[in-house]
């Protein structure tokens, strides 16, 4: 089989950016998953803090690393990369 140059460079360009994307989520814990989806769902800090039986500093912790991780700049980022990544 033979396929063209384009062709080629597509995928292997998909191949490597859903290399990284899976070595991102791999990075997150589970609980840090968790957040994220609660983030998603619009719960405020204090509202995820009482659902996980954890202290609102706890999840703000857990929001920074997940913003770290995910290289994302604001809550806008963090939804944009769990839609990109399939977890909501």
């Amino acid at each position: 089989m033979y396929y063209c140059n384009e062709f080629t460079y597509t995928m292997l360009k998909n191949f490597k950016a859903d290399k990284k994307r899976i070595e991102k989520v791999k990075d997150l814990t589970e609980r840090e998953i968790e957040i994220l989806k609660l983030i998603c769902k619009e719960y405020t800090t204090a509202e995820i803090a009482e659902k996980l039986f954890i202290s609102p500093h706890t999840v703000d912790s857990h929001r920074k690393h997940i913003l770290v991780k995910t290289n994302s700049k604001s809550i806008v980022g963090l939804i944009k990369f769990a839609m990109e990544n399939k977890i909501i």
